[in-house]
């Protein structure tokens, strides 16, 4: 089996071993570094992996690396893991966001083959939505090996141009988010209504998790959809005419736009307090 190490053991990186291991991987072939005891202690418990609280030990004759820390955490780890890495050359996965691949060879190793990942929070359950992207260094084999490991929590799609990969962070990476914002709203209005709260949250909740299997599954464009369910004259037209002349499709544009932005000026930042320590 190919030797897998975490750099972090927190919430996405539990995801990612748990669907790991559900798709056949060896609990033996993958280690992870935690700082936190406790964290420690839960993941050996509940994956059989093991656990280190230094993170060399965890590298040690790693063939992937996944670094699963906070962006702001990730120059910190040059001093401590840059010459093993340089050493080994493993396969280094980051899915820490706003994080450039120029950054981590910046602080890895311009010679290490890097992909950049962005997934999001329901990769937590198995649902989630990754895009990647990888240096020239990476192969087609190395490409593979990370698409296997981000499928198993969820669809993945390699994303040719660096650039574009704050417009996923800004669709799917904050995407949920949107969504949740979404359904808070259409809780609250039927609250306002008169529907009971509980009755307004399982409706709207539903609903969404309804539509989202029905664009899935069905393989049709949303417009398609939309049009299927608004008869002439009806409720849903209605509806669709007032979230129109709230300018809908601007507030989403600028939403996405605001967020796309927003990933970058994280890079930047990292590349400021290098400048200005």
């Amino acid at each position: 089996m190919t030797r897998l190490a975490f750099i972090g053991g927190g919430n996405m990186a539990r995801s990612l071993i748990g669907g790991l291991l559900k798709t056949g991987a060896s609990a033996s072939s993958i280690r992870v570094a935690e700082p936190q005891a406790q964290a420690r202690e839960a993941l050996a418990r509940e994956f059989g992996v093991t656990t280190f609280a230094e993170n060399r030990l965890a590298v040690e004759d790693a063939e992937i690396l996944l670094l699963a820390v906070k962006p702001q955490i990730m120059p910190a780890l040059q001093a401590e893991l840059r010459d093993v890495l340089q050493r080994q050359r493993p396969l280094v996965i980051s899915i820490a966001a706003g994080v450039r691949l120029d950054q981590l060879e910046r602080w890895f190793g311009s010679h290490l083959p890097i992909v950049r990942c962005m997934p999001n929070t329901p990769s937590l359950i198995g649902a989630g939505a990754t895009g990647l992207c990888a240096n020239t260094r990476v192969s087609p084999p190395q490409k593979a090996q990370a698409q296997h490991i981000l499928d198993a929590v969820g669809l993945t799609r390699w994303i040719e141009d660096e650039a574009l990969m704050d417009t996923v962070t800004g669709l799917s990476g904050s995407g949920p988010a949107y969504f949740f914002a979404l359904v808070e709203a259409l809780e609250d209005a039927a609250v306002a209504q008169g529907l009971p709260r509980e009755t307004a949250r399982a409706l709207a909740a539903q609903t969404c998790l309804g539509a989202g299997r029905m664009l899935v599954e069905s393989g049709e464009a949303p417009g398609e959809l939309r049009r299927r369910v608004t008869s002439p004259n009806g409720t849903t037209q209605a509806a669709l005419e007032s979230f129109a002349a709230d300018g809908l499709p601007r507030i989403a544009a600028h939403a996405v736009a605001a967020a796309t932005r927003r990933g970058a000026e994280l890079a930047a930042e990292l590349d400021a307090k290098e400048s200005h320590p």
